[in-house]
Parts: C-alpha cells; structure tokens; sequence
C-alpha cells in the first residue's frame, strides 16, 4: 500500500548493510522502505516509489539460483539505481557483460570521474570510495555511458534517457566520504523528492494505522523501561486513548533497583496507564538450567506473552499486544525482508509462540533506533525515558552466559550498577551507546588477602554507535576502567576478575548472546 507521503523503494539482494542505505536516504527526509528483491511487480507499482534502489548481495548475477527481481522494474519509467549487485544485475538484464574481476577490489579505492554525470554531479574529479565486490561490469549495456572508474574497474554507468544509474562501489557506508550526496543527487534531484518525511509526518502516518488496525478495540503494551517500548506506548496512546493498558513486568532479569525507578518514571508521564507485575520467580524457575540463548529467548518471550495475556484476561475483552519492535530486530531475527543472513532471534521478533489470542501491533517496527528518539521527543515523553541506553528485551538473561540462578542475577545486577555509577560519574553515558556488564561461564584463581580464591569473572562492553547496526568498541580512559574493576572486585562478591572487551560488530555482536 502507498504511503501518505513520498517513498523510495529499496529491493533487498541479501546484503547485510541494506538498511544503512535506508538510513540515508530517511537523513535525507525521504521516506523509503526496503522489500524482498522478489517483490512482484504489481506490488511495486502499488507502493507508488518515487524510484527504486537494487542493493548490493553476496551473489554472482549469471549463477544458478541467483537471486534476481522481474526485468520489468526497468520498463516502469521510475527512476532505477543500481548499487554493486544491483548495477550487475542490471547490466545482466539489458545485455551487458559481467564477469569475475582479475582484480577484487575490497576496501577504498579512487574513483575518476569520466565525463558528466546527472548521479555524480558537483562531486569533484576524483574522490574516495569504498568497493567491495568480486565480479564488474566488463560491458556497460548499450545506451548506457560510463562516468566514473577506478583503475582496476568500471565505477558509475548512467543511461539519463531510461533514467537507470549504476554503481560498483557503495555510497551508503561512511568509507565514501561523499556518498550522501550522490544519494542526494538520486532521491531529490533524479527522482524528485521533496524531503517531506520528519518525525511529525510518521507521528500522522503511524496513527492513521493504528486506528486503522485497533478499531474499536482495546490493547495492552508491555513496557521494558527502554525507549523503545515507550514510544511505542505513546504512539498507541495517541491513537486510541485509554482503550490502551500498559504493563511492565518484572521478570527477575531487570537492571539492579530497575522496576522501581521505571514505574516511578512512567508515573511522572501521566499520558499513560501503567500497572507493575511482579513476576520474577516465575521467569526465573522457567528459566532454570537452561544455558542455550535462543533456549532463553524463546522461553522469555513466552512467559511474558501469557503474563501479559493473563493480565489482559483481567481487563476484560482485550484484543491487541503492542510492542516496541524495530527493524533491527527485525533484520536480525529473520529474512523477512530478503535473504540477508539470521543473526538472532529476539524475544519480541523469533521468540513469540505460534498461537497466540492477541494480535501484535508493532508502530515502530520499520525505524531504528535513533529515528525512534526523534519521534519520542515529538510526542513529548520525557528525557530520561528517551536518552536511556538500550537493554535487550531478555534482560540480562542474555548477559549471563550459562545457566541463570538468583545469586548469579544479583552478583550481575550489582556489577552492572557499578559499570553504570561510573560511566555517569565520568560523563560518558550519553557518548556511550551501551555499557555495560556480562558475567562469564568460568572462575578463575585469584589472591584476596592472604587466600586462594577461585571465583568469577566479569567482562565489560562499551561501544559506540549510531544505530546498533555497527558499533565499535569504546576507547575509555583507562583511569574509568580502573575505578570499575577495583569497585567490582572489591565490592561484589564472588567476583575475581574483571575483563575489558575490545571487540567491534561486525564480526562481533554488541551483547554476548
């Protein structure tokens, strides 16, 4: 279905990074959605795309079972930008040869450009870029002009008359310092588009669908005390009213003193119904000897689905679960976008039971994080609700690598808090995309005193991000690290050693499990 507003089309080819293309593209104020490359054709013309993006992917265009979207996207007259793959693939169509490069190029790499281009306009004669492809364009496909190359590669085709563009490099990651405005060059002034896409405008947008979906009905929103959830629940409320009941719950897995202070934030945001449920015996017996972390996950987003239905029993007819799903989590539990690689399941995405009586609404659920704030911060919720750092929907289920137990939780939450006073004692919270503690599955032999111990460890990550799509490891002062260590060695038992993790994602995942 269209939207309300102007929209670019990206078509998925299995690259993992296709979303950073949505994101800037939403920079740029312009709506866009990413859709399976198998997206039938009349679908696409049903979404009315201001043009359409083909992404890159891991595959070869002439391969059996290659995946490849109809031809007649390039007959639409809508504008068509092909992005390494998809230049391929498009040169595949239209007769033009492709082949396994003598040279790969993976990494930066200087692009000339070779006569005027409409897509590479007012960037200057030569410029860094960011390849990362196996196989190039040996051909451009007749009626297309070649505007830019690198030494080893063809770089950017053009055909201004169909208005179909290519690129073998990427324009979306940051190694191409001016990809911005190549996409700028696309979206605004190939395409069209205006930049009407804000904040405000998926506020208007995402009501309309909420009382399109709810009705007349009521709806229950299980709050986390993340940002997330919290939107979400302002979104609803904003739709539907008081026909919207909200519920924390407290699953034993909360940061250290969290139920409380979470409970008294949302009581100072008098826009939404909110109701405590103590239920961390119940998770934590359910949870008992299980050290797998899809295991976890699945068994987390399945107590909370029948806490939250038992609760919504109380309230009489009830037929809806909002929840605070984004696209990350989307693209990290399952293709159901394209054929990108599953990383995980979450507990609000993979981990829900196959039948369940509410239906779920999920507002947010094509936006990341950081679009996320910016929309909380038009509805109006407060500070400390919209600047708090991320934390997984499982808790620190996830945190605690092995089996979980009530000491083990405690000995977490007490670390953790640590980790926290001192990242905001040195001002680096809000610098800081998470930081955090994981407890270890091993002990480790150390010296308290004048006695052997044998004990625990604890790792600490800190990373820093965008969108949690990326992130890289936080270079901290070492005097920070100090301070935390020596606090949690000597102020939480059972603890020996603590460890710092210098990993970067990819190939790493910010959480442990």
């Amino acid at each position: 279905m269209a939207t309300p507003f102007e929209a670019v089309l990206i078509l998925d080819f299995g690259a993992q990074y296709t979303q950073l293309i949505a994101r800037r593209i939403r920079e740029l104020g312009v709506y866009c959605e990413i859709q399976p490359y198998s997206t039938e054709i009349k679908d696409i013309i049903a979404l009315n795309p201001k043009g359409i993006i083909l992404s890159g992917g891991p595959s070869s265009v002439y391969e059996d079972g290659a995946p490849h979207c109809s031809p007649q996207i390039l007959d639409l007259r809508i504008p068509v930008l092909g992005i390494c793959y998809g230049l391929q693939l498009i040169s595949h169509f239209l007769s033009g040869r492709v082949e396994p490069s003598d040279r790969r190029e993976y990494g930066a790499a200087k692009l000339k450009l070779s006569g005027e281009s409409r897509l590479l306009a007012g960037l200057p004669p030569d410029f860094p870029v960011w390849m990362s492809h196996g196989d190039q364009v040996a051909v451009a496909p007749p009626g297309f002009k070649v505007t830019a190359a690198t030494d080893n590669a063809l770089g950017a085709v053009e055909d201004v008359g169909r208005e179909i563009y290519g690129l073998q490099f990427h324009p979306e990651v940051a190694h191409t310092p001016d990809g911005k405005k190549i996409l700028s060059n696309f979206v605004k002034g190939i395409c069209g588009c205006k930049g009407d896409w804000s904040p405000a405008s998926f506020i208007d947008m995402a009501v309309t669908r909420i009382r399109e979906q709810v009705g007349d009905g009521r709806a229950v929103c299980g709050l986390s005390g993340g940002v997330d959830s919290a939107v979400a629940a302002a979104l609803v409320a904003g739709a539907i009213g008081d026909r919207l009941t909200c519920i924390f719950v407290d699953n034993g897995l909360l940061r250290k003193n969290e139920f409380e202070k979470v409970l008294k934030s949302f009581a100072d945001y008098s826009k939404l119904n909110v109701k405590g449920v103590a239920a961390g015996e119940r998770f934590l017996t359910s949870l008992q000897e299980v050290a797998d972390p899809e295991m976890k996950r699945k068994i987390i987003g399945r107590e909370f689905i029948e806490v939250f239905q038992e609760e919504a029993s109380k309230l009489g007819e009830v037929d809806f679960l909002v929840q605070g799903t984004l696209y990350p989590d989307v693209i990290e539990s399952q293709s159901v976008k394209g054929p990108s690689a599953v990383i995980k399941s979450h507990h609000n995405v993979g981990g829900l039971p196959e039948k369940m009586k509410l239906r779920l609404v999920e507002p947010l659920r094509e936006l990341f994080k950081d679009e996320v704030r910016a929309v909380g911060r038009e509805l109006g919720l407060p500070d400390e609700l919209i600047d708090r750092q991320p934390f997984p929907g499982p808790g620190l289920a996830v945190r605690i690598l092995g089996p979980i137990d009530q000491n083990r939780v405690r000995l977490l939450q007490d670390a953790d808090d640590i980790v926290r006073e001192e990242i905001e004692g040195a001002g680096l919270y809000h610098q800081l995309w998470q930081a955090f503690a994981v407890l270890l599955p091993i002990q480790t032999v150390g010296v308290m005193g004048d006695q052997r111990t044998y004990e625990q460890v604890v790792a600490i990550r800190a990373v820093e991000s965008l969108d949690g799509m990326t992130a890289d490891w936080a270079r901290l002062p070492f005097d920070v690290l100090e301070s935390i260590s020596r606090r949690i060695i000597s102020e939480v038992r059972g603890v020996n050693r603590v460890v710092y993790d210098i990993s970067s994602k990819p190939p790493s995942t910010i959480e442990w499990e």
